[in-house]
Order: C-alpha cells, then sequence, then structure tokens
C-alpha cells in the first residue's frame, strides 16, 4: 500500500505520525508552544533587538517574513479559488439539469472537477495549514507585550538563553504614535483594520446568482471587518499592527492573482457615475466640431457680444442719469443757502 503513495504523501505521513508522537510525549499544549509559538516569539523578540529596539518594525518584519515563507500555500489556496470560480456557469448548468437527481449530481459535479483538473480541497486545505501558524503569530505577540510582572516572569519562562534575546527585554512599545501594549486611542488603527479587511474579502469573493448566498456574503463582507474594529478597541494595538500588515500583504497577493475580483465592480459604479456627469459636457463639446455646432457657437457668440454691449450701455445711462442728478441736487443746495 505504501508503495503506491507518492513521495509527496510519505512526507506527509511522516510529518504527522512525528508530531502524533511528540503531543503523545509532552502534551498537546508543550508540543504546541515547543513547535510553533515560542520559536516564533523568540524570534520576534529577537527581531525587536535587531531593528533599533523597535517592536512595531519587528511585527512588520515578522509578517512579511511568515507570509513570504506561507506564499506557496496561498497561491495554491488562492489559484483553487479561482479556478473553482471559473466552473461557476457550468456547475449551475449541472444543478439546473440534476436538480431533482441528487446522486447523479454529485457524480456529474466529480467528473466536472477530474476533467477541469480541479481539487475542491484545494481551497480548504492551505487555509487549514496556514490556520495555527496565524494562531502562533497572534500568541507570541500578545506574550512579547507583557505589561505586568507575572507577564513578563511568564515571557522570561518562554525565552531562549541567548543573550541578544534577553537584552531586548523589556520590549519598547512605542512606534509612531502607538503604544503598542494598549488600544490606539485616536482609533486609526481600527478603521485601518475594517478598510483593509472589507478590501480584501471584496477582492476574494465570487459573483453567485443565488439571492441568499449573495445576501450572506454581503453580510459577511461587513459583519467581519466591523467585528474585527470592534476588538481592536479594546486590544493592544500591537496586535492590530499585525492585522493590517497582513491584510495589506493579502491585498496585493490577492490582485497579482486574481485581480480587483468584485471589488472591481464597485469602481465600475463610480466609473458610470462620472461617465454620466460628464456625459451633457462631451455631447456638446461633440456637437461643437460638427460644421452646424460652429454656426451655432458663433451665433451665440454673437448674442453674448450684443447682450454685453446692451448691458455696457445701460451702465453708461446709468451713471449719466447719477451724474445729473448730482448736478441737480448741488444746485438745489445753492439756491437754498442765504445770501
Amino acid at each position: 500500500m505504501l508503495a503506491n503513495l507518492s513521495k509527496k504523501n510519505l512526507i506527509i505521513i511522516g510529518v504527522g505520525i512525528a508530531l502524533v508522537i511528540v503531543a503523545f510525549t509532552y502534551g498537546l499544549v508543550d508540543t504546541w508552544n515547543l513547535i510553533l509559538m515560542q520559536p516564533m516569539l523568540n524570534f520576534l523578540v529577537l527581531l525587536s533587538d535587531v531593528f533599533f529596539d523597535s517592536f512595531g518594525i519587528a511585527i512588520i518584519i515578522l509578517v512579511i517574513i511568515v507570509r513570504l515563507l506561507m506564499l506557496p500555500i496561498t497561491l495554491r489556496q488562492l489559484r483553487s479559488t479561482k479556478a473553482m470560480t471559473g466552473l461557476q456557469p457550468k456547475m449551475k448548468e449541472l444543478q439546473e439539469k440534476y436538480g431533482k437527481d441528487k446522486q447523479k449530481l454529485q457524480q456529474e459535479m466529480v467528473k466536472l472537477y477530474k476533467e477541469s483538473g480541479v481539487n475542491p480541497l484545494g481551497c480548504l486545505g492551505p487555509m487549514i495549514l496556514q490556520l495555527p501558524i496565524w494562531i502562533a503569530l497572534y500568541q507570541s505577540i500578545m506574550k512579547a507585550l507583557a505589561a505586568t510582572p507575572e507577564e513578563m516572569l511568564g515571557l522570561s519562562q518562554r525565552l531562549y538563553s541567548a543573550a541578544a534575546i534577553h537584552r531586548a527585554v523589556p520590549l519598547n512599545p512605542d512606534f509612531l504614535w502607538l503604544d503598542l501594549g494598549v488600544p490606539d486611542r485616536y482609533f486609526i488603527l481600527p478603521v485601518l483594520v475594517a478598510a483593509s479587511m472589507w478590501v480584501l474579502q471584496k477582492m476574494s469573493s465570487t459573483e453567485t446568482a443565488d439571492p441568499r448566498q449573495k445576501s450572506m456574503n454581503n453580510m459577511m463582507q461587513w459583519m467581519l471587518p466591523l467585528m474585527f474594529a470592534f476588538f481592536t478597541l479594546s486590544f493592544p494595538s500591537g496586535l492590530a499592527l499585525f492585522w493590517v500588515v497582513s491584510n495589506i500583504i493579502g491585498i496585493v497577493t490577492q490582485y497579482f492573482i486574481t485581480g480587483w475580483g468584485t471589488l472591481g465592480s464597485v469602481k465600475s459604479v463610480f466609473s458610470k457615475a462620472r461617465d454620466l456627469a460628464t456625459a451633457p459636457q462631451a455631447e456638446q463639446e461633440q456637437v461643437m466640431e460638427t460644421p452646424e455646432g460652429a454656426e451655432q457657437e458663433e451665433k451665440l457668440a454673437a448674442e453674448r457680444d450684443k447682450q454685453q454691449e446692451r448691458v455696457s450701455d445701460g451702465k453708461s445711462r446709468d451713471k449719466r442719469k447719477d451724474r445729473r442728478r448730482s448736478r441737480s441736487s448741488r444746485a438745489r443746495r445753492a439756491r437754498r443757502k442765504p445770501r
């Protein structure tokens, strides 16, 4: 049986067996700390010492490094999602054709996946693999932002014995306008978290003709950004900085794989509104470029000149009347003076 498995599958099985043995030996929590959380925490503290004693820069660099390491997994997930999106019209046809026969529909769907070379689990698999890494990164940032003596003691117990790591503790929480150990008092980061997450979700979502699914997608596109923004109001701003940087990198990656996605529909709405606003002026300019339009423009210009002449003549007459009135008033005042 093992001889029929590929080398890649054998490696995955071997790693899984090794993790199970370590988990039974040290316990699940200690295994988690040993393999993921503790190495990430120590690397984060070391980065803070290397990059000018700035914990904010350390968070940004660590997020970029983790994103680069997971880039192959992320690209595979995005390509699988894009391929699944391309199959939506055919899947809809199958649902309309075999909607009443569930077994036949499932067989035809499997056949469609095989013919297209798409694995339905290709979207979920990479996401599941990334989840523990993001949880460990979240925990390492929270552990590094030790504010109380008890938290400092717990941090010191998780650090390696390297001198550069211990030299960086306690970490400097000041970064730009932020104190990374407390929430952002200017509420800038919550807005950035919500906006970047909304853009990322809008780019990664797919169009659907099902009204219920469309309503659910719209609700999630607004609910998740608002929920994370609410968390940012009470969580340390170091964690919010991690979310913002991760979302921005995700937006850039998503753009190079799938483009703007459904966010392009939002841009098209604004462009249509702009076209409608400028359409009358464009049509008028186009009409003026024709011979009839040029003749009409000359007539309008002549009419404007006549109007200006009438206005200027009227102003001149008014001025003459004012001068006559002033002379008359002076003459009356002169006759009233006693001699």
